[in-house]
Protein backbone atom coordinates (compact mmCIF):
# COMPACT_ATOMS: atom_id res chain seq x y z
CA UNK A 1 0.00 0.00 0.00
CA UNK A 2 1.24 3.48 -0.72
CA UNK A 3 0.52 6.73 1.02
CA UNK A 4 0.03 10.19 -0.37
CA UNK A 5 2.87 12.63 0.32
CA UNK A 6 1.12 15.51 2.07
CA UNK A 7 3.45 17.59 4.22
CA UNK A 8 2.19 18.73 7.62
CA UNK A 9 3.37 22.36 7.45
CA UNK A 10 4.50 24.16 10.61
CA UNK A 11 4.97 21.00 12.65
CA UNK A 12 7.59 21.85 15.28
CA UNK A 13 7.19 18.87 17.64
CA UNK A 14 9.80 16.12 17.24
CA UNK A 15 8.19 12.68 17.41
CA UNK A 16 10.12 9.75 18.84
CA UNK A 17 10.36 7.39 21.77
CA UNK A 18 8.89 9.06 24.86
CA UNK A 19 7.41 12.05 22.98
CA UNK A 20 3.98 11.44 24.51
CA UNK A 21 2.14 10.37 21.35
CA UNK A 22 0.99 6.86 20.45
CA UNK A 23 3.52 5.16 18.15
CA UNK A 24 2.02 3.04 15.38
CA UNK A 25 4.42 0.67 13.60
CA UNK A 26 3.67 0.90 9.89
CA UNK A 27 5.75 -1.18 7.48
CA UNK A 28 9.30 0.19 7.45
CA UNK A 29 8.58 3.23 9.67
CA UNK A 30 6.58 4.45 12.67
CA UNK A 31 3.62 6.82 12.51
CA UNK A 32 2.65 8.98 15.50
CA UNK A 33 -0.92 9.87 16.46
CA UNK A 34 -1.05 13.65 16.85
CA UNK A 35 -4.15 15.87 16.93
CA UNK A 36 -6.40 13.16 15.48
CA UNK A 37 -4.21 12.20 12.56
CA UNK A 38 -0.97 10.36 11.88
CA UNK A 39 2.45 11.86 11.24
CA UNK A 40 5.44 10.23 9.58
CA UNK A 41 8.96 11.68 9.59
CA UNK A 42 10.17 12.33 6.03
CA UNK A 43 13.23 14.28 4.81
CA UNK A 44 13.32 16.82 7.67
CA UNK A 45 9.56 17.35 7.94
CA UNK A 46 6.44 15.36 8.84
CA UNK A 47 3.91 13.99 6.37
CA UNK A 48 0.27 13.25 7.02
CA UNK A 49 0.21 9.47 6.73
CA UNK A 50 -2.91 8.65 4.77
CA UNK A 51 -3.69 5.80 2.42
CA UNK A 52 -4.25 6.93 -1.14
CA UNK A 53 -6.47 3.98 -2.08
CA UNK A 54 -9.33 1.92 -0.68
CA UNK A 55 -7.76 -1.32 0.56
CA UNK A 56 -10.23 -3.75 2.15
CA UNK A 57 -8.81 -6.19 4.68
CA UNK A 58 -9.96 -9.56 3.38
CA UNK A 59 -11.07 -12.35 5.69
CA UNK A 60 -11.21 -10.27 8.87
CA UNK A 61 -13.48 -12.14 11.31
CA UNK A 62 -12.77 -10.08 14.47
CA UNK A 63 -15.13 -7.23 15.39
CA UNK A 64 -13.27 -4.16 16.66
CA UNK A 65 -14.76 -1.89 19.28
CA UNK A 66 -14.53 -0.88 22.92
CA UNK A 67 -12.93 -3.70 24.92
CA UNK A 68 -11.88 -5.75 21.87
CA UNK A 69 -8.28 -5.92 23.09
CA UNK A 70 -6.70 -3.81 20.34
CA UNK A 71 -5.32 -0.28 20.71
CA UNK A 72 -7.82 2.33 19.52
CA UNK A 73 -6.29 5.16 17.48
CA UNK A 74 -8.43 8.30 16.95
CA UNK A 75 -8.13 9.18 13.27
CA UNK A 76 -10.07 12.15 11.93
CA UNK A 77 -13.78 11.34 12.10
CA UNK A 78 -13.38 7.67 13.08
CA UNK A 79 -11.27 5.27 15.15
CA UNK A 80 -8.72 2.83 13.73
CA UNK A 81 -7.63 -0.27 15.63
CA UNK A 82 -4.07 -1.63 15.67
CA UNK A 83 -4.21 -5.28 14.64
CA UNK A 84 -1.41 -7.52 13.37
CA UNK A 85 0.90 -4.59 12.61
CA UNK A 86 -1.54 -2.39 10.76
CA UNK A 87 -4.58 -0.20 11.32
CA UNK A 88 -8.10 -1.35 10.65
CA UNK A 89 -10.96 1.07 10.07
CA UNK A 90 -14.63 0.12 9.81
CA UNK A 91 -15.94 0.77 6.30
CA UNK A 92 -19.47 -0.41 5.59
CA UNK A 93 -19.59 -4.16 6.15
CA UNK A 94 -15.81 -4.70 6.20
CA UNK A 95 -12.53 -3.25 7.54
CA UNK A 96 -10.07 -1.22 5.52
CA UNK A 97 -6.36 -1.75 5.89
CA UNK A 98 -4.64 1.59 6.52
Amino acid sequence: MTAAHTEHAGHTHAHGEGCGHVAVPHGDHVDYVHEGHLHRAHDGHYDECEADAHVPHQGHEHAHGEGCGHVAVPHGDHVDYLHDGHRHAVHGDHYDDH
